[in-house]
Formats: structure tokens, sequence, C-alpha cells
């Protein structure tokens, strides 16, 4: 049984290392196994639950002030991949919540850590009330880190909100009185107040006050680059953008803010000479270089996407959340801050970090990362999906066949363009496979672009021909003007 102590000898350590309870939960994966080995397939809604169903989506309206964005009410169910709604559907999960699903629906791994933290006295840790479970997770967390880094330290929290608010922290501190940040541009940090503000969206601030003061500088991209002659060109403009908010504000900015593949903006890649040669004028001007990897961690071709980068030397501050379940800050020696500045009420349940330890054990003991890795092998099956859903419809994604621009990401991080990237029309694209039996987003700010974001760990490469016949059934409905 997973433990969540480090000592022995205790009441506690006797609950953790009972073979009768250990047996009573193996017991209850079991029979919950059974119960979930049951779904194989998508299915559609059982009409019998219609009335009830549309009753609870009314109750979750009437609670949160506005209707859902899908009717996406889960009934506790699922086998891998897909998900039971609880409406009797059953769906193919190709977007984990953004990822706290990371691992899959129903996996006893999973569901074992969750009773183990169950059974666990403390329901939330906290700054003043803590067990070792936390503890465990941040160690464990810092030595995958420090390996290809000189992150020594972490500051586990509830979000990835939360965990960028506690590196904002960190670096003002240590760059006191700089006042400034740079990001990139269509980058997303947040729904907390100070994060709405340096993310790059207008309606994400919308009616906030300014208060933060952060310059952008333009993420890569292919096609300008091109424009101005080449790689070397382009980055020499970035880096020249930078130095000039250098410049205009002396000793002004606390640290650069690095997504090394844009989430929300757009699953957008970039080489690493690009980043390096930015971090080079950090390191030169004493600003704190940030990596923010709350949706990049786990997902790239590398455990850390600094790692696929090779740049884990530049990182003075980094952020993890989402999949890994509890969220977390890290930094250097360096950059750990001053008593009192980083603390909390709660830094998150029991479960949070039994569930997270096993992710951590399970991402950096399977042989998922590389460039022939199972991750590797997935992406190009998704590529793959996509250029033949190009070739049968060619109409349907204008710009073909230069399907390089069609589809991208990496890794876990996959994304496709169609109907020229129309918001409207992409947003149907993703309401409409809901109904046909995928869960879907959209990222990007024009254009937009249909994402995924699968539990990878579980995927299989034969069910890709089958969540892409659902699409496939989506997109017609878009293109027969639906």
């Amino acid at each position: 049984m997973p433990q969540t102590t480090a000592t022995s000898g205790t009441i506690g350590d006797g609950i953790l290392s009972s073979e009768a309870i250990e047996s009573a939960i193996d017991a209850l994966v079991e029979q919950v196994g059974e119960q979930n080995a049951k779904i194989t397939d998508i299915c559609d809604a059982k009409p019998e639950l219609a009335e009830l169903f549309k009753g609870m989506l009314e109750r979750c309206a009437a609670v949160k002030g506005k209707g859902l964005m899908y009717p996406s009410l889960g009934s506790g169910a699922g086998n891998g991949a897909l998900v039971e709604m609880a409406d009797g559907s059953v769906k193919w999960d190709m977007l984990t919540g953004i990822g706290v699903h990371f691992l899959g629906h129903g996996n006893p791994k999973v569901i074992k850590a969750q009773l183990v933290g169950g059974i666990n006295e403390t329901t939330k840790h906290g700054n003043l009330q803590t067990n070792f479970v936390a503890y465990e997770f941040g160690e464990k967390l810092v030595k995958l880190a420090s390996k290809n880094s000189n992150l020594q330290h972490a500051f586990m929290t509830t979000s990835g909100a939360m965990a960028n608010e506690s590196a904002l922290k960190v670096c003002y501190q240590k760059h006191a009185p700089a006042s400034r940040v740079i990001a990139f541009e269509h980058c997303f940090m947040g729904r907390s107040v100070t994060m709405a503000q340096i993310g790059d969206s207008a309606g994400g601030r919308q009616g906030i006050p300014l208060s933060t003061q952060v310059d952008y500088i333009p993420f890569w991209n292919d096609a300008v680059a091109e424009e101005f002659g080449g790689t070397e060109k382009y980055i020499a403009h970035c880096v020249g953008l930078l130095q000039a908010y250098i410049d205009r504000y002396p000793k002004g900015h606390a640290c650069f803010i690095f997504e090394l593949v844009q989430g929300e903006g757009g699953f957008k890649v970039a080489p690493r000479e690009f980043f390096k040669a930015l971090m080079d004028v950090c390191k030169t001007n004493n600003i704190a270089v940030w990596d923010d990897e709350i949706q990049t961690f786990g997902r790239t071709q590398e455990l850390f996407a600094y790692e696929m980068y090779d740049l884990g030397e530049y990182i003075d501050v980094l952020c993890v959340g989402k999949m890994t379940q509890a969220c977390a800050t890290l930094f250097t020696e360096k950059y750990n801050p001053k008593g009192g500045l980083l603390s909390g009420t709660f830094t998150g349940s029991t479960t949070d970090f039994t569930v997270g330890n096993l992710l951590l054990d399970e991402l950096s003991s399977g042989d998922y990362y590389g460039s022939r890795g199972k991750f590797a092998i997935q992406h190009a099956e998704f590529r793959s999906q996509v250029s033949q859903l190009i070739e049968r419809h060619p109409d349907w994604f204008p710009g073909a066949p230069q399907t390089k621009e069609l589809m991208g990401g990496v890794g876990g991080m996959m994304k496709f363009t169609p109907f020229g990237g129309d918001k409207a029309k992409v947003g149907k694209v993703c309401r409409y496979a809901y109904d046909e039996g995928v869960i879907c987003f959209y990222c990007g700010h024009g254009p937009f672009h249909v994402r995924m974001l699968p539990p990878m760990p579980v995927m299989k490469v034969e069910d890709w021909p089958r969540v892409f016949a659902c699409i496939e059934r989506a997109m017609a409905r878009v293109a027969a003007g639906e």
C-alpha cells in the first residue's frame, strides 16, 4: 500500500501497513473495476434519463449563474480513455479536464491511491497542519526536476494560478524593487486578478483594474520568421524588442515568463535557439527565468519541457499543475524566499498528494518519453489521422495540401485547424464532436484550433480511428451548415 507517513510504530503507520485494510481496499478496487469494465465504446444518452439529466443541468446553471459550456456531468464511471456521463452516454475523453484525468478513467492504481488518501486522517494539508505525504510529493517532484536543472525546493499549493502567484512573489522579492514582468503574446496565466492581467486575453481581464506592468514579446511564428528572412533574423528581432524594454525600464523587470509550448495560445512550439537567445539576455540583465509548465509538464517528449529543449541550466523558477493534482512552485536555492512570503491555509487534499505521487512514479518509470517513446508514437498516429481527414475532405481545410500548418503541437498536446481557423466553425466542431462522442476543446486566438489533451498513458493506437470517426461526423455537420 502507498505510504503516506515517514514514521513507524505509530497508530497511523499501523493503519497504512494493515494487511486487512489493504485487502479491503483491493476488494473495493476490484469491484469498481468490474463495473468500469462494462464500458467498452461510446454510446448515446439513455432516453429514460433525459428529464432527470435536464433537471441536473438546470440546477447547475442556477448555482453557477449561467449554463455549462458543455452539458458535461460525469456519472463517476469510466474505462481508460472512455468516460460515462450522467445521462448514460459514453464519450472519448480527449481533453481530460485539461489534464487532471491524464492517467485515464477508472484506472485501478488511481482508485487505490484515492482510497488510501481517504483513510488518512488529514483531509486538507496546510501551513500549520500537514502530514508527510504533502512533502513526499514535493520531494519526488524536486528529485525529478533537479536531474537536469538547478531547481532544489518546492512550495505546494492548490491551483495553477496560485502556483503562478507564488512564483511571481518569489521573483518580485528577489529583484525588488523591480515591478515589471515580461511575457509572450497570447500567453495564459490563470484566473486570479494578477494572472488575468498578465495573460494576454482582453476577455479574461475585462473590468479588472490594470495594476500589473507587463511587456509582451512575440512568440515564435514560422511564417513571420520567413518574412524576416529566416530564423536568425527573426530571433534577432525578438531579442531587439526584449532589449528595448530593458533599456526603457532599467532594472525594472523581475522576470520573464516562458511558456515553452504555448497552451491556450494555440499549442505553439519554437526552436531551442529562440528561447536560448532570450534567456541569455535575461541572465545578462539579472532577470529571473520563470518556466510555466502548468500545461506542458508530462506531455512533451520529456517529463519537463525544459528537458526537451535542454534549457535546465537557465531555469530559476518553475510551476507545475493540472495533471499533477497538487500544484507546485519550484525554485533554485538562489531564489529561495525569505520566511513568510509563501504560505497558505491549504496546500491540497490527501488524495491530491497520493494520486500526485502515483502520477510522478508512473511517468518517471515508464517508456513514455524520447523520440521513440509511447507519447511520440501516439502523436504520430494523431497526425496520421488528421492527414487522412485532409485527404478525404480538402475543402474542410483551406490551405491543403500545406498540411504542416494545419496540425501541430508535440507529444500529448495536439491541435488541428479546420475551416480556416474560423472561431465560430471551430467552436461548432467541438460542440458537435461532443454530441458524436468525443470531448475536445479549442485553443488559439485567431486562427483557432481544435485542441486535444488525451490520456496518453492509457491511449491505444487502435483507438485513434474510432476517435476520428466521431470527429469526421462532427465536421460534416459543420460543413453542411448546421
